[in-house]
């Protein structure tokens, strides 16, 4: 008779929280307070773990590599949450972000039978998305033993692809297949296989100092603002013309008139309010790794 696997860390139940339905309300969430707090201390402890990843990935994408978030269920879609954000925020093209989710668009909102065992459907995703030594994969699965992200990140490394595991679990397959790990070792839940809480928390939070700090390393942000962001509603606008007017002074009229020119693009309506043309700013630009701070530089020397 063969015996049962052993449950993982992440999937154990906790004696702490046996009766934490009989609790009184402050108490319960006095507690599942005290777990988010030690899920992103773990966060913090990773930060070596978590620059390593920045350094390898930069130059990847500085040569035009793309960002893959792929992951099952929870993780899937705490990987979404993250890359979907790139693009309003920070610019991102959009055409440079692939998110893979086990089961597809419709995972996104219920759960779909078998998707994050099928690891035939993530090798031919990759495949189709014709990834390579360019691009950058983030794999995350808090069992770190999930086939389908398993498969996938594997995949993805033959390619060539810079490959991370985001694992709450140690000495997994996640964290084997891929080039650079990040261990987030949350341990059990207030609700026992609930990963959705301290789990889904500290990848969350991991996935946000990555992606922000590469944004940042791109040249995506100035004077700790979103120069690239996309200006796509009214209060968008506002916060458009406010940064503008930080970075570069000058009228409403003559703010709003760069701010046309450069389709609302504020890096480039900085750089119009400092004297250059359309076209001198993006040559500026693309010569300068797109790195506002060195054009700028050039521009006060002259």
């Amino acid at each position: 008779m063969m015996s049962k696997p052993p449950l993982v860390q992440t999937e154990t139940h906790d004696p702490r929280y046996a009766t934490i339905e009989l609790w009184p309300t402050t108490t319960i969430l006095e507690s599942l307070a005290e777990a988010q707090m030690a899920a992103t201390a773990l966060v913090r402890a990773a930060v070596p773990s978590l620059e390593a990843v920045v350094e390898s990935a930069v130059p990847r994408l500085r040569d035009g590599g793309r960002l893959f978030y792929v992951g099952a269920g929870t993780a899937g879609r705490v990987g979404i949450q993250d890359g979907v954000e790139l693009t309003p925020t920070y610019g991102w093209p959009a055409d440079r972000l692939v998110l893979m989710l086990a089961g597809g668009n419709d995972a996104q909102s219920k759960a779909v039978e078998g998707a994050e065992d099928d690891e035939d459907s993530a090798i031919r995703e990759m495949a189709e998305h014709r990834v390579g030594p360019k691009d950058v994969v983030f794999g995350i699965a808090a069992s770190g033993n999930t086939p389908y992200s398993c498969a996938a990140l594997g995949a993805a490394r033959r390619a060539g692809a810079l490959t991370i595991g985001i694992s709450c679990v140690a000495e997994t397959r996640l964290l084997r297949e891929s080039e650079l790990g990040i261990l987030l070792p949350t341990g059990p839940e207030a609700i026992a296989g609930s990963t959705r809480l301290k789990a889904g928390t500290a990848q969350k939070a991991a996935l946000n100092l990555l992606s922000t700090t590469l944004m940042i390393r791109l040249g995506h942000v100035y004077c700790g603002l979103m120069v690239d962001m996309r200006v796509t509603n009214a209060k968008l606008g506002r916060r458009a013309v406010e940064m503008v007017r930080c970075l570069a002074g000058g009228s409403d009229a003559e703010i709003g008139e760069a701010l046309r020119v450069s389709s609302g693009n504020v890096k480039r309506a900085v750089l119009l309010r400092h004297g250059m043309t359309l076209e001198e700013a993006e040559v500026a630009l693309m010569e300068n790794d797109n790195n506002l701070h060195a054009v700028l530089t050039g521009v006060k020397k002259v």
